[in-house]
């Protein structure tokens, strides 16, 4: 028999590290979280902590001695570059892995290596995370694809400024998958497109990797295969400050990264530096042993799992948590296409008319113990045309956009999350609008009540 949804998202709850650890609401009450704020961070699962825990009983020096545990760290660290390209589908030989502590570091290491002058040219989007736009911006020059209506990346305006530009812009760079909209892009025809015009591209993997499957290799042929990837450990049940670059060995080994130190080097002179190949190149210092044993179990954990299973649990938590937006919380404003919803994962933008994105956060933590994320994301310009804030003759007036407060409030869900937990946010949405200027704790499902029930020294 099939599992339905909920059943096995309770399974899931079972394995994640800290799920029954209770915090303290505004009433002095202990109770345990619900998290729907897994677009910024994911918790661990406890596995990937025991096999953290496990490997560091024999954690030493990577490659840089001789003894036993020196040793198998090295195996361990190295030998994981082909399950990283194991788990995008990137060709063992054409692509190599670097690791990076996250997207943001992972991109600003790109960027640091790739732009080699300020007359360069990046073509990026308005739907960008930060992290994907301010290591381009502030190192070269770089021009932008707007989206539609809808919040959709509008790909015709990518080719048009491919085409305005002819074969001057060097990358193009663009998220797989959007952490405001939860927007999925169709990155292959980004990539034939890219190469169409002499540019190659970068992906920001973030939202993607522990959402939906991810190759690097195209489906129609060479040309739409992607040329770099970054993501993060952190959204992906990893939360040991791990990720990776997966790129092109030949264009990395051509590049000179902004970060210096031991490791990257093959010999050093009073008067000269042999730099080494990438991926050594790239990773100067001691690296984050935690964070890449960590990644790799989750690599196998999610792999397991595996993504239709993932997809299909977002997509239910999805349509329900807009159904009941919708038809009982009559004053929710919804953001991004919510009646064609396939190309998202599970995220979704939102606000009530009568309570301030900030304000709303606050009081659903402090009352109810949910997390979730407000304002504008790290992804300022995406959210002022979502809200209607900037128009296209405004976009680059400071004083018309960016300066703005008004923000969204957003949830974000896991493998873990439960229909429960949806019924719970429409719950304390629904105590917040019924008592404007006195709020109570609410209690929100059988689920919760039930879990506070195993605590009663913490009830009063």
């Amino acid at each position: 028999m099939k599992k339905s949804q909920n059943s096995a998202g309770n399974e899931y709850r079972s394995r994640m590290l800290g799920i029954d650890a209770l915090v303290k609401l505004k009433n002095g009450r202990r109770v345990p979280a619900i998290n729907l704020d897994n677009a910024a961070t994911t918790p661990a699962f406890s596995d990937v902590a025991e096999e953290v825990r496990q490997k560091l009983m024999y954690y030493g020096s990577i490659g840089r001695g001789k003894g036993q545990k020196s040793e198998i760290s090295t195996v361990v660290y190295t030998e994981g570059r082909s399950a990283v390209k194991k788990f995008v589908g990137a060709d063992n030989k054409k692509y190599t892995v670097l690791y990076c502590n996250n997207t943001t570091d992972g991109m600003n290491k790109l960027a640091s290596a790739l732009i080699t002058s300020p007359r360069d040219l990046v073509l990026s989007t308005r739907m960008e995370h930060h992290a994907n736009d301010l290591p381009w911006r502030e190192r070269c020059r770089t021009v932008y694809a707007d989206v539609d209506g809808d919040g959709r990346l509008r790909i015709a305006d990518m080719e048009r400024l491919l085409q305005k530009y002819d074969r001057k812009i060097k990358y193009v760079t663009v998220a797989a998958a959007s952490n405001v909209t939860g927007y999925v892009n169709d990155v292959r025809t980004v990539a034939g497109l890219a190469h169409r015009y002499g540019a190659k591209i970068i992906v920001d993997g973030a939202q993607i990797v522990a959402h939906r499957a991810f190759s690097m290799l195209g489906e129609k042929g060479r040309d739409e295969d992607i040329d770099f990837f970054v993501f993060s450990a952190h959204k992906m049940y990893s939360p040991y400050g791990g990720g990776a670059i997966v790129g092109l060995k030949q264009e990395l080994d051509a590049h000179l990264p902004a970060f210096y130190g031991g490791g990257m080097v093959e010999a050093v002179t009073d008067g000269d530096v042999d730099y080494a190949d990438a991926p050594d190149l790239y990773e100067a210092g001691s690296p984050n042993y935690p964070g890449v044993v960590g990644m790799l179990k989750a690599i196998q954990l999610l792999s397991e799992a595996g993504f239709d299973y993932i997809r299909e649990h977002e997509q239910t938590l999805l349509r329900r948590a807009i159904d009941k937006l919708r038809n009982e919380v009559p004053s929710a404003i919804l953001y991004g296409d919510c009646d064609n919803i396939e190309d998202r994962v599970g995220i979704l933008t939102f606000n009530l008319k009568t309570v301030e994105n900030e304000d709303l956060a606050d009081r659903l933590a402090a009352y109810s113990a949910i997390a979730v994320r407000h304002a504008k994301f790290c992804a300022h310009t995406y959210v002022d045309r979502l809200l209607g804030e900037v128009v296209p003759s405004e976009a680059d007036r400071l004083d018309a956009a960016c300066v703005s407060h008004k923000g969204m409030v957003r949830i974000s869900f896991g493998i873990y999350n439960t229909e429960e937990d949806v019924d719970a946010l429409i719950a304390a949405l629904q105590g917040i609008l019924a008592q404007p200027d006195a709020f109570a704790a609410v209690e929100v499902t059988s689920r919760v009540a039930a879990r506070r029930n195993k605590y009663p020294g913490d009830r009063g």
